[in-house]
Order: C-alpha cells, then structure tokens, then sequence
C-alpha cells in the first residue's frame, strides 16, 4: 500500500478573493483532495487563478494540488527523510501505472490530466527529483548549477501549465524565463529561512566569492556591504529574467496566460519591496497584502491584449 500523501498548507486564498472556489470545466469537479489543498493554500499561484477561465480551473487546481503535495512531502520535517523518500518514490510509481487508482483520488485525477492534454510524464518526474534533491544538503557552484535546479522545481512546472491555461509551445521560452526569475526571487525571499531549514544554501557560490562573502558569513546572517552586494547582483538578475519573460511573451497568447503574468507582476512587486528594504531576509518574510495583489489583478487584466480579470 502507497504511504497517505497530507498536506500542510493553511489559509483560503478561494474566500480571500471572494471566490467560492474551483469550477468544474467539462469532464466534472477536480479530485476532492485537490480542490481541498488549493483552497487551504495560501499561494500566489492559487491567487492568480482568480482570473483563470471557469472551464480551465478545474485541471489547473488538480495539477496544482499535486505540486503541492510532492512539495510538501519534501519540505515536512515532521518526518523522517526516509520516510519523505518511500512517499515520492511511492508517487513515481503511480505516475508509472496506468490504472488501479481509486476513483475520485488525486492519482487517478493526474493520470486523467496527462492523457487528455497529452502531457509528457518526464516534466511530473523532474518536479519530483527536483523535490527531492532538496532532501541531502546541496550547494550550488553557479548559476548554471542553479538553473539546472530551477528547471527542475519551476521550469516542469511552467511547461506543464502552458496548455493547461491555452496557450501554445511558442510560449516555451516566456514560460522557461518566467520560472527561473520566479524561482530565483523566491530564492532571495527565503534566505533566512531556508538557512534554518538545514542551512540549506542555494545561492551560487561563485557568486558568494565573487563578494568575498564566505558560505560561514551567510550561515552567521552577517548583514553587511558585502552582503547587500551580493543580493543587489542576484535581484538584478532576476530582474533581467523577468524583462526577457516579458519579452518573449507571444501576442496570441497574451490572454491565456494572464495569470502567468499576475505571477510575473506579483513577484517583480517582492523583488522591488526587498530590493528598496535592504534585503532585510535574515529577520522577515517579504509578501505583498491582498489590497495589493488586487490591484495587480485588476491593472494585469486590464491592459491591452489582456482583456476583463476572471472573464470566462
């Protein structure tokens, strides 16, 4: 028997928004268990489904649902690591079987997902290995180091989204740009509290020389010049990411992939915020207020080619 996959998440970004929740598209309501982990989550991702087409909200939150459970079987430290490593290798092998699931299960949901938009098992893999990389201490030699492990946690995923929202393999690259500038701000935002979770370390350590601020120094929240010089270099590299998204962004597309850009424009806002703060990452978590994320709702939806927020 496959260990019970939990979920840790807390909140309703659904009431938040004031939305009732998920809609069913045509082939009927999302697994329970998917529909229950999006509405617990407190995501800008599941805020950005605000503006998701009814009929498209349904695939969205089961994929969704399922990134979130192999993110948080990887990040529970309530459990032994092997035990974390039985649930993900438990999750390959579902993905591997053709059938067997019991109906309404977040299995069966994904296995349905994958045939009916005819999508690669290989990107739901990576998701899992980059999880579960994170489960031995890593470092990172430099940004191409890094990318790697970007492409695994954030680029499967944007790949994986972009038929799910409608939009076409042109939109490849904006979707591979915007998911390691997303990964990279979220980076930034966790230092702190990615050093207190197994003084996990993910910013390049090339990087680190090249500011003569020594892996000890980061682990020690030294906050000094050097510091600031080093995330000032890192901001401004996901800052040239998020305008080469921006700028492979296909016309056609621009409509489907609203939310994507709700993302862009949430995360750009938190990379200016810590940026203007001084990178204060070592005692706070750096987040934008719902007043906030409305009015990027609201101004994303409105430019040209974007079209009314939430129109379906």
């Amino acid at each position: 028997m496959r260990p019970q996959l939990r979920s840790t998440l807390a909140g309703g970004i659904w009431n938040d928004v004031g939305i009732s929740g998920p809609h069913p598209g045509p082939g009927g309501p999302p697994a329970p268990g998917a529909e229950a982990i999006t509405r617990r989550a407190k995501s800008n991702l599941a805020f950005a489904f605000a503006c998701v087409p009814r009929e498209r909200r349904r695939d969205l939150t089961t994929f969704y649902a399922f990134c979130r459970s192999i993110d948080d079987i990887a990040d529970d430290p309530g459990r032994p690591v092997s035990r974390r490593r039985e649930e993900l290798a438990a999750w390959r092998e579902a993905l591997a079987a053709p059938g067997g699931h019991p109906p309404g299960s977040l299995e069966a949901a994904i296995h349905d997902l994958r045939e009916r938009h005819g999508l690669p098992p290989d990107h739901f893999l990576e998701i899992i290995e980059g999880c579960e990389s994170d489960l031995d201490p890593q470092r990172f030699g430099t940004w191409d180091d890094l990318r790697g492990y970007t492409r695994r946690v954030a680029g499967a995923v944007g790949l994986v989204s972009l038929p799910l929202f409608g939009a076409g393999p042109a939109s490849r690259d904006y979707a591979l740009a915007l998911a390691d500038a997303l990964q990279l701000t979220n980076i930034l935002r966790d230092v702190g509290e990615d050093l207190g979770n197994g003084e996990r370390v993910y910013l390049p350590l090339a990087d680190l020389a090249r500011f003569r601020y020594g892996e000890r120094d980061l682990i020690g929240r030294v906050h000094d010049e050097r510091f600031l010089a080093l995330m000032e270099f890192e901001a401004g590299r996901a800052g040239e990411l998020f305008e080469r998204a921006a700028a492979a962004l296909p016309a056609a597309d621009r409509r489907a992939l609203r939310p994507a850009e709700i993302m862009r424009a949430i995360y750009q806002d938190v990379l200016h915020k810590m940026r203007r703060d001084r990178f204060r990452v070592f005692d706070r978590r750096y987040r934008l207020s719902k007043i906030r994320k409305l009015a990027i709702l609201v101004r994303v939806g409105r430019l040209p080619g974007f079209g009314t927020p939430g129109a379906g």
